[in-house]
């Protein structure tokens, strides 16, 4: 006997939180429960705005029809929306006990640019000490400003930066200007800090700062190639699909010597927990991307370890079905 519940859940998010020049305040998606015999698996679906291509309403219509049909013995394809398609596979990983439930639960801060608090952070952090910063969203001279002096301040630091294609290459060129020449190595990549993959690619020959690949993961003309300055790929899997393209994704990464990192798109902690195991199975060697959680004001089923924020249940969510 087949069971399938879908419920709709919404969690205010901190007041800063801005994506895309659009302040988010609230995280809005959908939970996907299934149950099997004494078998059960969940997925989230919470297309992330700004970003997914389709609307938490779209994807909603597609999942009640899934589950509607998978219930009642039918064993349907996957919806074409990648929100949709991750979290249903999730759930059906998990139903069937393919995803495995080591967990990978260090996660690249997210800095604010204050190195004191950063201290703190880190000197808690096993292993490698890696941040993240997001560029872009101000003046280049002051993002170079504040990078250089994390770097500065903390000699064993590794940086990732993100700067979603915000700057012009006049722009790019006087963010690298501010960052001392001896410390850019230790910028473990900066996310498509240009409008296109050429301005991107000349940033990274003339500056000598490795790039990551992120947006461009989602256009039809992207292939992954090892290239001068192409650090790694960054795979957000609400945004590109089932688990299968993660994987699949993944792999040809590893085969062009390419880093995947395994990261966020501001899932709730149940989310955060699958990406979490995801991370430690197919990129094991890598700190994922795993910071949001704090941009939230609760957690969801599942709490994320040693995180102090309360922690919403099944009952105080909406069934849909």
């Amino acid at each position: 006997m087949r069971h399938a519940q879908v419920y709709r859940w919404q969690i205010p998010m901190d007041a800063g939180v801005v994506l895309r020049e659009r302040r988010l305040k609230t995280r809005d998606g959908l939970l996907v429960q299934l149950r099997q015999g004494d078998a059960e698996g969940w997925g989230e679906i919470s297309p992330l705005p700004g970003f997914s291509e389709e609307t938490l309403e779209q994807a909603q219509t597609a999942v009640l029809a899934w589950a509607n049909a998978w219930r009642d013995g039918g064993n349907p394809d996957l919806p074409q929306l990648p929100s949709a398609a991750f979290g249903l596979s999730c759930a059906l990983a998990e139903l069937h006990d393919e995803l495995p439930q080591a967990a990978d639960y260090r996660a690249a801060p997210l800095c604010t640019g204050d190195p004191d608090e950063l201290f703190a952070v880190l000197e808690a952090m096993p292993g490698e000490k890696v941040a993240k910063v997001k560029v872009g969203l101000w003046e280049a001279v002051r993002d170079g400003m504040v990078v250089n002096l994390l770097l500065e301040a903390i000699p064993d630091l590794q940086l990732r930066l993100d700067a979603n294609r915000a700057w012009t290459p006049l722009k790019a060129q006087q963010f690298a200007k501010y960052v001392d020449p001896q410390y850019r190595p230790r910028i473990a990549f900066i996310e498509e800090p240009c409008r296109t993959r050429n301005d991107s690619r000349a940033f990274a020959q003339q500056t000598g700062i490795a790039i990551a690949w992120d947006e461009s993961l989602r256009e039809a003309d992207f292939t992954f190639t090892a290239e001068p300055g192409v650090k790694a790929v960054v795979i957000k899997p609400t945004l590109t699909g089932s688990l299968q393209k993660v994987r699949e994704q993944v792999a040809a990464a590893h085969a062009q010597g390419i880093t995947a990192v395994i990261s966020s798109s501001i899932e709730s902690s149940l989310g955060l927990t699958q990406l979490a195991r995801i991370a430690a199975w197919l990129t094991p060697d890598t700190l994922p991307g795993l910071d949001t959680l704090n941009l939230m004001q609760a957690q969801l089923i599942r709490r994320w370890p040693n995180s102090q924020l309360p922690c919403l249940s099944c009952e105080s969510l909406d069934p849909l079905v």
